[in-house]
């Protein structure tokens, strides 16, 4: 099941441009409502690089496709993380870019809106065998499920990596476009994949089942490991259609949930690459977790080397208040 100790990690998926609103209170319609706003490195796939690599993997790989307007910010930003970048520069679309709704109240619970751009453009085209060249285990971003191009790369991947005996996890990603692509299709392109990392509402709503901890053994009757993310009530562990251990969550204050599930899986996965045990695996993803919802947006802090301080500097700079610079009130 685990990877075993050494070979890296490639992570394949989303990368996007995050612009975080936390707000207090809801909404106003039609009017204003006070906000601090950012704009900050995302995406699912490459978040879960990140985490991966802050954990301890000293060998993270992420392919992904970006567009010309964003393609050396995020190429830094995912070096300065210790990810090696395998960036695709699209000539036609542009860096996908999501709104991040923040609630600034005690579950600092988020709304998306998103636009995929270049992501959704992933593609077979971009895929080579020798992407696994000394890779332990492939992760595939759940967003890649979501458009006809990524179905086709992720059949690609699967099979280049099953060829190799490479095992592949994938996390869904989306409980809202899950929704929309449905559940038995969603089973059935995961065929091949050894560890399904969901949340909570991503369990729920592939089985049918009102509750996360049944809904994991009920998946892991046809997925060998599944890991379910329960958010402040921690993670449930289940294989051969039994849970087989609950891990709590760690303590923690919330400021963003914006990639807490992300961190999670990248700890998760670095953890099983040393040779953890999934109980242990899953604690490690738990404390990632928890440090990722008291951050502002879903990377993890980076050392501060020179390349993290342009990297502060660029946040600084894009920081808002308001739509105006954050220093002028």
């Amino acid at each position: 099941m685990s990877a075993g100790p050494g070979g890296g990690l490639l992570v394949v998926g989303d990368v996007v441009t995050d612009v975080v609103a936390r707000h207090r209170g809801p909404l106003a319609a039609g009017t204003d409502t006070p906000a601090a706003i950012r704009t900050l490195p995302g995406g699912a796939g490459a978040n879960v690089a990140c985490w991966a690599a802050h954990a301890g993997c000293a060998d993270v790989r992420f392919l992904g496709r970006v567009g010309a307007d964003a393609a050396a910010w995020h190429e830094r930003h995912l070096t300065a993380c210790g990810v090696r970048p395998l960036l695709t520069v699209d000539a036609e679309a542009a860096t996908g870019t999501v709104i991040c709704l923040v609630d600034a109240g005690a579950a600092a619970e988020r709304t998306f809106l998103t636009d995929s751009g270049a992501s959704l453009r992933l593609a077979p085209g971009d895929w080579s065998d020798a992407l696994l060249d000394g890779v332990a285990r492939l992760h595939l971003s759940g967003y890649l499920l979501f458009s006809e191009t990524g179905r086709a790369l992720v059949a690609v991947a699967v099979e280049s990596a099953r060829a190799r005996g490479v095992p592949v996890s994938l996390d869904p990603a989306s409980a809202g476009f899950l929704a929309g692509l449905g559940a038995g299709r969603f089973l059935a392109l995961s065929a091949g994949v050894d560890v399904l990392l969901p949340s909570r509402d991503e369990a729920c709503l592939l089985t049918g089942l009102p509750d996360a901890a049944d809904a994991a053994a009920e998946l892991s009757r046809r997925i060998p490991l599944v890991v379910a993310k329960r958010g402040g009530a921690g993670a449930v562990v289940a294989r051969s259609g039994a849970v087989c251990a609950r891990v709590p969550a760690v303590p923690a204050t919330p400021r963003d949930t914006t990639g807490a599930g992300d961190a999670f899986t990248g700890a998760f996965l670095a953890a099983l690459l040393t040779g953890a045990r999934p109980r242990q695996a899953a604690q490690a993803g738990c404390r990632a977790g928890a440090l990722a919802v008291e951050r502002i947006g879903g990377r993890p802090p980076v050392a501060a080397d020179g390349r993290d301080r342009e990297g502060r500097a660029g946040a600084r700079a894009a920081e808002r208040i308001d739509g105006r610079p954050s220093g002028a009130g």
